[in-house]
């Protein structure tokens, strides 16, 4: 009998790869409760016992859904909240990336709604990542509020969450994803709209409406309970010397505000078949969305995750933790809207798949204050021994997609 390797993460001892496309069963599945507490562990990817995840299976379902009653539910609520009176009537969050522009171009100019975009910013903008933000505002003709962080405490908890966590983009993941419904309720904007159902890869199926009132993953009441980049929040402002108001920034809005302004978040890929190549060629075709001249590192894709200098860095963890890296998913979500074969796809993550992103590594080792050592020590102190071993000296993954 063979001896166990040690697990972490709360991932599976048994790694699965899905016989459609080319994810395995290690990909964590977003549990948002997760981002705020102790809990290190992970949801996965469920693959059943036929041998197909659950992003591949409700791929499968889309074909199946009747898109024009969809779109009849999603007219009936938009004329419900409509505003004709100069305020606006939804928000969409982004950055100007493929989703963003065509979530907020398609409410605005087909629909007839009166969004307000609202931008959390890449820690460092690319050139091409500020180019689209600038066109998705300018030429797609949106009212944006774009919320500037303090620099100094978000490089802190980036470093301090890759030291933890090996995760660079947990402090970005939680701003962005708590400052629409803050904005919401100070203007008292009843409707957010996301684009993509999380189900598209994998998470747990999300409802076409969720309401943030007793919702815990969107409220923070304790303290004691409370975790960013992997520090309690009152060690973070007791051994780093951050303020309340540093932190604030980060945590979901107060329960008394929610339970005011009754904000509901609708996800527009229930109501219109959500395909993100078609989101890219409407992007561009409406906002003069521009893809990367090259491809970007770690994946031959060239329109996705394009903002961010630290993206490619943070794909890189998930291939130190996960065993996944960028070409991995993006193969996998090609595959499940037929742009690619298996077959290609398991040539192009063994062709990309863990390719080091050093473009902008300096860049950002210098901008958070890490030395570019400790980084790679952290790589090895994160990996999981049942999914790396160490061979004449060099680390290798012991399962690779076939």
């Amino acid at each position: 009998m063979s001896e166990k390797l040690e697990t972490k993460f709360g991932l599976s001892q048994k790694v699965v790869f899905c016989n459609n496309c080319v994810i395995s069963n290690q990909r964590p599945c977003s549990s948002p409760e997760f981002e705020h507490t102790i809990d290190r562990s992970h949801r996965t990817l469920h693959i059943d016992e036929g041998g197909i995840c659950d992003a591949c299976r409700y791929a499968k379902q889309k074909e199946e859904i009747n898109w024009k009653k969809r779109e009849e539910e999603l007219l009936q609520l938009l004329d419900k909240h409509r505003r004709n009176d100069g305020h606006y009537d939804c928000i969409v969050p982004g950055s100007g990336g493929k989703d963003s522009v065509y979530a907020a171009h398609v409410l605005k100019y087909k629909y007839n709604m009166h969004p307000l975009t609202v931008t959390w910013p890449p820690l460092i903008y690319t050139d091409i990542g500020w180019k689209n933000f600038r066109n998705w505002i300018y030429k797609g003709g949106f009212d944006n509020i774009s919320f500037n962080y303090n620099a100094k405490v978000h490089a802190l908890l980036t470093r301090l969450a890759i030291e933890n966590l090996l995760h660079p983009f947990q402090p970005f993941i939680l701003g962005q994803k708590n400052l629409a419904p803050k904005i919401a309720s100070k203007y008292g904007i009843p409707l957010i709209f996301y684009g993509e159902n999380e189900a598209e890869y994998g998470n747990p199926i999300a409802d076409n409406v969720t309401s943030l009132r007793n919702k815990s993953y969107f409220t923070m009441e304790n303290f004691s309970k409370t975790y960013l980049s992997g520090v309690c929040v009152q060690e973070l402002m007791g051994k780093y010397n951050l303020t309340l108001n540093d932190i604030l920034t980060y945590l979901p809005a107060s329960v008394e505000d929610l339970e005011r302004s009754k904000i509901e978040v609708h996800y527009l890929g229930y109501y219109l078949k959500w395909t993100p190549q078609e989101a890219y060629y409407y992007s561009v075709e409406h906002s003069g969305f521009q893809a990367n001249p090259e491809r970007s590192e770690g994946t031959y894709s060239k329109y996705n995750s394009l903002d961010d200098r630290i993206d490619g860095l943070h794909y890189y963890t998930t291939y130190i933790k996960f065993g996944l890296g960028r070409a991995s998913y993006d193969a996998s979500q090609e595959i499940r809207n037929k742009h690619l074969t298996r077959q290609e796809g398991v040539s192009l993550v063994h062709r990309f798949d863990g390719e080091f992103p050093k473009k902008y590594f300096k860049e950002v080792m210098g901008y958070i204050s890490m030395e570019e050592e400790r980084f790679f020590e952290l790589c090895d102190k994160f990996k999981s021994p049942h999914l790396w071993e160490k061979i004449d000296g060099k680390w290798k993954l012991r399962y690779q997609v076939e």
